[in-house]
């Protein structure tokens, strides 16, 4: 879980373009980040399996 100073700085906008932190909007975790949901692994797990993501399912073979 990231700290509200951690997230207020990755918020403002960086010097250079690639200094840019991605972090989940859910807990600010910035490590495991999914570009495609902007969610961070443990944050997808936890809603995926509570059905709240649509369209994901978990695999089964």
């Amino acid at each position: 879980m990231a700290t509200e100073n951690q997230i207020a700085k990755s918020n403002r906008k960086p010097k250079y373009s690639s200094r840019k932190v991605n972090r989940c909007w859910k807990c600010g975790r910035r490590h495991g980040f999914m570009r495609a949901f902007a969610l961070c692994r443990i944050c997808f797990r936890e809603l995926a399996n509570r059905g709240e993501i649509p369209g994901i399912v978990k695999a089964s073979w």
